[in-house]
């Protein structure tokens, strides 16, 4: 049995239940699609690429179709019950980070980050360029999804924590947040990890119930009040180094829409990714300003840690090369950084050394 029907006639962990195709809200060719979100109402730059996203589709269709959100809470609660929602058909199509998703898929990892993967615009280059989105259409396909990506919160930081990060084995039965494959290889490490919804993460990170946790960087941690619970933040991490987030919608639903309306979903998704993107970079650099103002102490992971980091996300990719097509996209994203980076180096990275030597 393949994945799709499984899921269909299952479902999965924390779903709301198999239920017939959400209605479509018509009216003089005017339609409606509810669209869930892994985010709670107003979480700094997720949600905000979520309304972004809605406001987008209703302009380029001339408002023939609305995009309904609702919250994490409002129509189903849990990471898992956004995914279910919509390949059940209670919902049209969500708004989350598709590495929640590696249950389903360990593809899906991809459409988000992996461990020491793609920078943002080497995600563009691969996504929109090389291959990329095809890929997410080839893995949708098995779950009855049509994807977009449609956000990208830039590179992450590595996290807050109680105590400073020394060696590897600091990670050794703490309790730390962080989804995803970069969530699996800080189990290698030794830590319990957690994958929680955005907007529970505070409130166990107060209360003690996690030790640590990773969010997405200065703007959105400082958003979520993470430096009211301790002072020591590491700004670069291996886990995301340029997280995209995704616009999916259920495929009965996408193919019973209109091709104009098909078309404002992906436009809308590719545009919300450059929007949210200038977003979270806009707002970082003065954010962290303010937090180490605050007594915040902004660290770097010693090199011994990042070898630990790569060692255990080299075991993780290793182990789900098993399935065809999480090892078709592995060697699709390989490919493409090894191309992106080839040039970027001699360009880019080049150019901005010799600027700050010059201009200091």
């Amino acid at each position: 049995m393949d994945r799709r029907s499984f899921i269909k006639k299952a479902g999965i962990a924390g779903s709301v239940g198999t239920v017939a195709l959400a209605t479509p809200a018509l009216s003089q060719g005017r339609e409606k699609l509810t669209m869930v979100t892994a985010w709670g109402r107003g979480l700094a730059g997720v949600f905000d690429a979520a309304e972004h996203f809605a406001t987008s589709v209703k302009g380029i269709t001339d408002g023939t179709l609305e995009v309904e959100i609702k919250a994490q809470g409002e129509l189903v609660s849990g990471l898992g019950a956004v995914f279910d929602a919509v390949t059940s058909g209670q919902a049209d199509m969500y708004h989350a980070a598709d590495y929640y998703y590696i249950g389903q898929h360990p593809a899906m990892a991809f459409f988000t980050a992996v461990p020491f993967g793609m920078t943002p615009s080497e995600m563009h280059n691969w996504y929109y360029q090389m291959g990329g989105h095809e890929l997410h259409l080839e893995v949708g396909e098995e779950l009855g999804l049509v994807s977009f990506i449609g956000g990208n919160t830039g590179p992450q930081a590595g996290g807050w924590f109680r105590k400073e990060i020394k060696s590897a084995a600091d990670f050794n039965g703490l309790k730390f947040r962080m989804p995803g494959l970069g969530g699996k290889a800080l189990g290698k490490l030794g830590a319990s990890v957690q994958t929680l919804p955005g907007s529970e993460v505070y409130q166990a990170l107060a209360s003690g119930a996690i030790d640590g946790t990773e969010w997405i960087g200065p703007w959105a941690d400082e958003k979520a009040g993470f430096q009211e619970i301790t002072k020591i933040f590491y700004t670069s991490g291996f886990h995301e180094p340029g997280a995209a987030l995704t616009v999916a919608t259920n495929a009965e639903r996408f193919k019973g829409l209109s091709a104009a309306h098909q078309k404002a979903i992906e436009v809308a998704a590719a545009e919300t990714e450059l929007w949210s993107l200038s977003q979270f970079l806009a707002n970082n650099s003065l954010a962290l300003e303010r937090l180490i103002a605050g007594g915040v102490k902004a660290l770097e992971f010693p090199d011994d840690v990042w070898d630990a980091f790569g060692k255990a996300s080299a075991e993780v990719m290793e182990e789900n090369m098993g399935d065809p097509l999480f090892k078709k996209t592995s060697e699709s994203v390989q490919k493409a950084m090894k191309l992106s980076n080839e040039w970027n180096t001699l360009s880019s990275v080049a150019y901005t050394r010799q600027r700050t030597r010059v201009l200091g």
